[in-house]
């Protein structure tokens, strides 16, 4: 792991090497997806099945790309008992804090008549997009399906790619079940966005699509959006780990390497006061690397996008945190509660050495769907308030009107759009005959 110290060192090749992960500006994935989204738009379920069979190496028959109601509910009964548990629990513990989350309708008055208010109405109709690749998520389908769920969606449909044996993953589908998913399709890439997003003879035109997924997937979901609204643009993932000299090594290590192990393009970072933790941490790297199933990518991410920051003081820890943005912190200091009002930018903020970054992931119950690559500076987790719209409400009485109507036709004659105070004045005229 490449290291830095503040004050130092220029953190120009630091945040250059962070921003080179983004799904930004690869033209030649663009173009080769803004291709795949014009066959779907034309072709639909034709040029899902070719795209079915190019990338995923699968032939589906045209009835197959719906999973049928009796293969969801096989999945869900085949899943280990003890296992769905687990997943049960982690559904409850999504489903009551997101249920924090609700967003209530609401009016005020006044006694001239004015009526204005705020009407929350759910989405229609939600598509979520659930990747099955290296390592399937089945955790995302509950993260991303759950607070739609609450929110009141009328419809939400899934897209999974198929495996060999052209089926879904039966933990997708188990927890599709669970969470409530109204229609499964095995449907994966960039060929999912855009039949989510512009129909096709078997899979419905959706409001949103969320959801992770490769660079491909990320990259259709932003030439999609205007037609339908998505999450975020999502990049690989990443960790940073605030620690000082309390913190034990083991652990940081431990969690750097569970963002780590994701893909080689993750990135995990440990911003740190103690030159001898950054040590520690280094040397445990090296150990636990070599017990992980996923070893090979795990230590190419840490050597191409890990680094360690050496800093005199937390507050210039926070500084460089809040500068990267990064999509998971943890905070792994002596007093971390100290620490929170300064930290600004971060998709999930961990406090304390016993509440690693994996709980996020599975079962504290706060989203894992997160603003990566520096965009926690202006996104925020994946919500309820991502599947509702906010519709303005404004009524006055004659009176109210009346009132108002010279200030806004000044304003309309102001702009120059006559048409506007015309719309107010005529009824000022048909008051005074």
């Amino acid at each position: 792991m490449k290291v830095y110290e503040y004050g130092k060192d220029n953190f120009d090749a630091l945040f250059d090497m962070l921003k080179s992960r983004s799904p930004e500006g690869r033209k030649d994935i663009e173009e080769a997806v803004a291709g795949i989204l014009h066959s779907v738009k034309a072709r639909g379920d034709a040029a899902l099945l070719d795209y079915t069979q190019k990338f995923d190496g699968v032939t589906l028959h045209p009835e197959a790309i719906e999973v049928s109601q009796s293969e969801q509910e096989l999945a869900y009964f085949s899943i280990d008992k003890a296992l769905l548990k687990v997943i049960e629990k982690a559904a409850a513990n999504i489903r009551a804090f997101h249920e924090r989350q609700r967003e209530n309708s609401w009016f005020i008055t006044k006694e001239d008549g004015t009526l204005l208010g705020q009407k929350i109405t759910p989405l229609s109709r939600a598509g979520v997009y659930a990747p099955a690749g290296s390592a399937p998520l089945p955790s995302t389908v509950l993260m991303d399906v759950i607070p739609a769920k609450v929110a009141g969606v009328g419809e939400i449909i899934l897209c999974s790619p198929p495996g060999k044996n052209g089926k879904v993953n039966p933990m997708v589908l188990a927890c599709a079940k669970l969470a409530g998913v109204d229609r499964v399709f095995a449907v994966g890439g960039a060929q999912a966005i855009a039949a989510m997003a512009y129909g096709t003879q078997t899979i419905p035109k959706v409001d949103k699509i969320v959801g992770p997924g490769n660079i491909y997937v990320t990259t259709a979901k932003k030439l999609a959006f205007g037609t339908c609204g998505i999450d975020m643009i999502a990049g690989p993932s990443e960790v940073l780990v605030i620690a000082d000299e309390t913190a034990n090594p083991a652990y940081v290590a431990a969690d750097l390497l569970s963002q780590a192990e994701h893909d080689k393009l993750a990135s995990a970072i440990l911003v740190t006061t103690s030159k001898v933790l950054a040590t520690q941490v280094e040397r445990e790297l090296n150990l636990q690397l070599s017990r992980l199933s996923r070893n090979e990518i795990a230590a190419q991410s840490v050597n191409d996008y890990g680094a360690i920051v050496i800093t005199e003081t937390l507050d210039e820890a926070v500084g460089i945190t809040n500068l990267i943005a990064p999509e998971h912190l943890e905070v792994c200091t002596k007093d971390p509660f100290s620490l929170l009002g300064k930290i600004t930018n971060a998709g999930a903020i961990f406090l304390g050495s016993y509440s690693p970054e994996p709980l996020g992931d599975y079962f504290a119950g706060p989203n894992h769907t997160l603003p990566t690559t520096g965009t926690a500076r202006f996104f925020s987790p994946l919500g309820v308030y991502d599947f509702v719209k906010r519709q303005s409400v404004i009524s006055y009485s004659r009176k109210a009107f009346e009132e108002a109507a010279g200030d806004v036709a000044a304003f309309a004659d102001a702009e120059g759009l006559t048409a506007h105070a015309e719309s107010i004045r005529i009824r000022t005229k048909e008051s005074q005959i």
